[in-house]
Formats: C-alpha cells, sequence, structure tokens
C-alpha cells in the first residue's frame, strides 16, 4: 500500500525541521568556542623558516612577524618557532659568556707572580730622574732631587774620610754583633797595637746605614765586623780568626800599615813585637 502524498509532504516538512534545528545548535556551540591564532601562526612560522632553510640564505623568518634574525639564533625556549624571545634569549646569554670571560681574565691577572705598577707608582728613569728613591731624603723630581742626594752622598764620604784619619786600624762594628765582639777582644785585648785602633760603632752612628752602604761598595763587604788598615779591608771576624790561628795576624797588618803601625802580644815575660 503506497502512502499518500499528504503523507509524504508531512515526512520531507519532518526531515527538514530536523536539519534546521541540527544546523542552528551545530553554529551555536562553533560560536562558544574560542579561537586559537597560535595554530595557525605556529604554521605559517614553520612553513616559512622550512623554506628559509631550503633556500640557503643564513637568515630565519621571525613568528609571522616579518622580520629576521641571524641564523645562529636558535629556537630557546621551545615553543617550534624562532621568535623575539629566542633572540632576547640569546642575547642574554652572550652577556653572560662575555662577563664570565671578563671574570676569568679579572682573576688570571690577580694570581699573576709579576704583576707591573701601577703608573701613579712608577719612579721615573733617565736623565732626567737618575737616583730618585721613594720615601728618601733625595725623592726630589729632576735637579733637586740630583742635588740633594749628592749633597748626602758628599756628607757620607767626607764622614768616611775623617774616620779613616783617626788611625791606621779601623774597626767598623756594632754592639749587638757577636762576631764584631770577637773580632774587637782578639784585636784589643790580645794585641798591644799602636795607634790603638779606632772603633765605629754604626748601629749607634747617625750615618750608620750610609757608612756600611758606602763600604760594601768600595770594599766589596756588606757586613760586620770590617776591619779596615790604611783605608783597605783586610776582612771580618772570621779573617782576623784565621790569621791569628796561623801567627800570621801581626805580619799582615804590619805588611799593610807600615812604619806608622806596630803591634805585639799581650804576653808577661813573653812579649814579641815586630816593627820596622
Amino acid at each position: 500500500m503506497m502512502p499518500s502524498a499528504r503523507r509524504v509532504r508531512l515526512l520531507m516538512m519532518v526531515a527538514l525541521a530536523a536539519v534546521i534545528t541540527t544546523l542552528f545548535f551545530t553554529s551555536q556551540m562553533r560560536s562558544t568556542i574560542p579561537h586559537d591564532n597560535r595554530t595557525v601562526q605556529d604554521f605559517f612560522g614553520k612553513t616559512m623558516n622550512g623554506l628559509g632553510h631550503q633556500q640557503g640564505s643564513g637568515q630565519v623568518v621571525m613568528s609571522g612577524k616579518g622580520t629576521t634574525v641571524d641564523s645562529t639564533v636558535k629556537d630557546k625556549d621551545g615553543d617550534g618557532s624562532v621568535d623575539e624571545d629566542d633572540e632576547q634569549l640569546a642575547k642574554e646569554m652572550s652577556d653572560r659568556l662575555r662577563a664570565a670571560e671578563q671574570k676569568a681574565k679579572d682573576l688570571a691577572n690577580a694570581k699573576a707572580p709579576l704583576k707591573p705598577d701601577a703608573p701613579s707608582e712608577v719612579v721615573g728613569v733617565g736623565s732626567s730622574a737618575g737616583g730618585q728613591k721613594k720615601g728618601s731624603k733625595g725623592s726630589g723630581t729632576g735637579a733637586e732631587g740630583e742635588e740633594a742626594e749628592s749633597d748626602e752622598d758628599r756628607e757620607v764620604e767626607a764622614t768616611l774620610n775623617n774616620i779613616l784619619k783617626k788611625s791606621p786600624v779601623v774597626i767598623f762594628s756594632k754592639t749587638y754583633c757577636p762576631f764584631s765582639k770577637r773580632a774587637k777582644g782578639l784585636l784589643l785585648e790580645k794585641y798591644s797595637i799602636d795607634p790603638a785602633p779606632y772603633v765605629v760603632e754604626l748601629d749607634e752612628h747617625p750615618l750608620g746605614k750610609q757608612l756600611q752602604a758606602k763600604l760594601g761598595a768600595t770594599t766589596g763587604r756588606r757586613t760586620v765586623p770590617n776591619i779596615m788598615i790604611n783605608g783597605k779591608s783586610v776582612g771580618g771576624g772570621d779573617d782576623i780568626a784565621e790569621l791569628d790561628s796561623r801567627k800570621t795576624l801581626i805580619d799582615k797588618f804590619k805588611s799593610m800599615g807600615g812604619k806608622r803601625l806596630s803591634m805585639k802580644e799581650r804576653f808577661v815575660g813573653n812579649a814579641k813585637e815586630k816593627q820596622e
């Protein structure tokens, strides 16, 4: 039995109404879902990035913005594209590397065994600054410094010459030095020397340090005691003791002192004197 035309039209209208209702509700649901633009932008960025690598241009296109960065910039933040964040991270990393390198250089310089003086600590050398000494009496500059130091040198030399004229035998000593005490005891107690030796205690003399430096430069002996005969050094305490043990001390003094000097041992009943 075939349906009637009226029934067919009714069924078609019901079906059409159902389709329209379905489309209506589907459209409402789509409008309530937020659109995620990142998907499109990521797709576009990845596509342009791939094209840039294929063309070998040495640059990559940043995420949909049309700007470019150097090919050394990588995807630092892991979002699938090289963008401004990646460039900023690359710059910060570069700055940190430079700071670490500078810090390493500074530490190496601080540990260096030889480090040059700062310009403010360097004393000039040459004809215009000869003889300058930091913190010394002659620490002036130019002609003033040279004149002050020359005055001191002349004073030390004059003082030394006056001392050497006191006696043919001069003993440069220090009161606390055991070697000086030994040499003085030997020469002044065991032997009788005429004229008597002149003793200079450098630790008590106002120019003691300068005199010792001058003696070191002229005789080669920078320590005490320093025994001088007619302006020439015989030696120190060990040298005097060795000459005494060999019984040649009187001969040595007489050969250097000449007619001005007489010397003998202090023995009662067995005094022995050697003089010309």
